[in-house]
């Protein structure tokens, strides 16, 4: 009989912002397979016996390729195994769980999602800044700042983005910050609308920098800012002058 996969979010870093039901399978977990982003110390909850498995990658360096992540969960859970995939913030937020389920459900496993706290809100709130305000942002888009390593051409229209006058939240794209910035700009956006590099968000080693959309790349190379990381751009990073830090 087959066991069953759990792609569980890990929440954006802080041990406390992971589910309540996401550490209860991490407890029960005959296997886990985790990625770089998930906080390391939620391993300590899991089984003495359990099966830990790191399918991350760091610095552009893949432990597992996603084709051989995708061939150990289904692997495992044909050995009847109940088997817990850990990925940083929320699975399907740029984090590939849905490409994994697809490939799950297409080799007849049985697997569930539990939604993780993203990065994408967490980070920027608990930095003091809001990704919505009604006095400056009425939308939010969250984008990559990088597309699939096979893709020729970057999807993203960053110059009809600079048009929405809303939040945009950049994920993954601090080695992106110049080009971002430039067609932001170009696509009409003010050079001096508010910025903020966020790193390491939620964790003891949050470092958060405020500069303008201009000066993204330079505030970066100059503050020495390293992934992970996230960049929010629009009116709502003045906030944070008010409110300060949220941790």
């Amino acid at each position: 009989m087959n066991g069953r996969v759990y792609l569980v979010g890990a929440g954006p870093g802080d041990l406390g912002l992971i589910t309540v039901k996401g550490k209860e399978l991490l407890a029960q977990a005959d296997v886990v397979l985790y990625d770089a982003l998930a906080n390391p110390e939620l391993l300590d909850v899991c089984r003495k016996d359990a099966e830990l498995v790191f399918a991350g990658k760091r610095g552009g360096n893949h432990f597992l390729t996603q084709s051989e992540t995708n061939e150990l969960l289904v692997k495992y859970a044909k050995e009847g195994k109940t088997v817990v995939r850990l990925k940083g913030g929320d699975p399907f937020l740029f984090g590939r769980g849905a490409e994994e389920a697809e490939e799950l459900r297409d080799a007849g496993v049985e697997v569930s999602v539990v939604p993780g706290v993203s990065s994408s809100i967490a980070v920027p709130e608990l930095a003091g800044i809001p990704v919505t305000h009604r006095d400056h942002a009425s939308m939010v888009t969250f984008v990559t700042g990088h597309e699939k390593e096979d893709r020729a051409e970057d999807r993203v229209d960053w110059k009809a983005l600079a048009e929405s006058h809303g939040t945009i939240v950049v994920m993954m794209g601090l080695g992106n910050a110049g080009r971002i910035s430039g067609e932001l700009i170009e696509g009409g956006m003010s050079p001096d609308t508010p910025a903020a590099i966020i790193t390491d968000g939620s964790t003891p080693k949050q470092r958060v920098e405020v500069t303008i959309v201009s000066d993204l790349e330079k505030t970066i190379s100059e503050k020495k800012l390293k992934a992970p990381g996230i960049m929010v751009i629009g009116g709502v990073v003045s906030v944070r002058e008010i409110i300060g830090d949220m941790q």
